[in-house]
């Protein structure tokens, strides 16, 4: 009898775990691809406030990971990565290429210990903010839920993991100087961003021009 009531309490178990186990999911964003130009200069900037501040915690971010966000999803069912992409060919469907201004060191929060380094991006013909306002409104329409935040572009640097040496790092960042840089904004990607002890790997998952058709969306392969 016991046997019987060990046997049943496994098979229970069993099916508890198989009834919640989550469908794979993906943890997913829209972003713009920065050029090869850009990245180097942050990278060289990320080099000197290394170099001015030595003792500052902090998660510095890599040259190939150096991104725009438009939006940031988090982790979505991979069955619904598609409509995703569909989303963003909408958005850009018809949408002229642009030009930003990449300048202005910054960082976040703007009162109290810093946790985010980042260089600003200037939109002065205001047409990043009109694709965020269309990527948003296409993304309800496939039901994920839209940003309450306002969409603040940026290119993030660095996140503060510890308080040692933050505001020292802040302070350098803020003070030294970054010329600005025009960059043109030709296509927008969905990016998988899968995390790992070594940071974050980022794979391409789609790109869509601006100004073509929804249809036309280049898949990336797997």
């Amino acid at each position: 009898m016991a046997r019987k009531s060990q046997n049943l309490r496994s098979s229970r178990s069993v099916c508890r775990q198989d009834v919640c186990a989550p469908s794979e999911s993906w943890r997913v964003f829209c972003a713009i691809e920065v050029p090869a130009t850009v990245r180097k200069r942050v990278m060289e900037h990320i080099g000197r406030l290394r170099d001015s501040v030595p003792d500052a915690h902090a998660s510095w971010s890599r040259d190939r990971n150096l991104h725009l966000t438009l939006k940031f999803l988090g982790e979505i069912p991979k069955a619904r990565v598609e409509n995703l992409s569909l989303a963003a060919g909408r958005a850009v469907e018809g949408f002229s290429l642009f030009n930003l201004v990449v300048e202005k060191p910054g960082a976040f929060p703007n009162e109290g210990p810093p946790r985010v380094l980042w260089i600003g991006v200037s939109d002065p013909s205001r047409r990043l903010s009109e694709l965020s306002e269309r990527l948003e409104e296409e993304c309800a329409r496939e039901s994920f839920p839209k940003d309450a935040r306002p969409f603040h572009p940026h290119l993030t640097l660095a996140r503060l993991r510890k308080p040692q040496g933050t505001r020292a790092l802040a302070s350098a960042h803020k003070q030294m100087p970054f010329e600005p840089i025009e960059i043109s904004v030709s296509e927008l990607l969905v990016i998988r961003s899968e995390l790992s002890s070594e940071g974050s790997k980022y794979s391409v998952i789609s790109r869509h021009a601006l100004g073509a058709q929804a249809s036309c969306a280049k898949r990336e392969k797997s």
